[in-house]
């Protein structure tokens, strides 16, 4: 039973970091960041591996659902990810 929880427990924790990052993303557009930009703005500093790997994870997921694009190692929202924050009023 405990190793469910940790699964769901890592499952929220991506999700979280997914959704700091977007937001993160949405909130500075038009301006471009880079991967480790986003590393210094949401994980500890310095940050430990687990917390850079979590971002770095989080952008190739958010990229992999056409949320982000990403340009080597430049990171912006996509459009669709625009358009959405557009319609929720954010």
């Amino acid at each position: 039973m405990g190793d469910m929880d940790d699964i769901r427990s890592s499952t929220e924790e991506d999700m979280a970091m997914e959704s700091a990052i977007l937001q993160y993303l949405l909130a500075i557009h038009p301006v471009q960041v880079t991967v480790a930009e986003l590393i210094r703005e949401l994980a500890d500093d310095p940050a430990p591996f687990a917390q850079r790997d979590a971002v770095e994870r989080g952008v190739r997921d958010l990229a992999g659902a056409g949320l982000v694009h990403r340009s080597n190692d430049l990171v912006l929202p996509s459009r669709a990810a625009l358009r959405f924050d557009e319609l929720i009023g954010s």
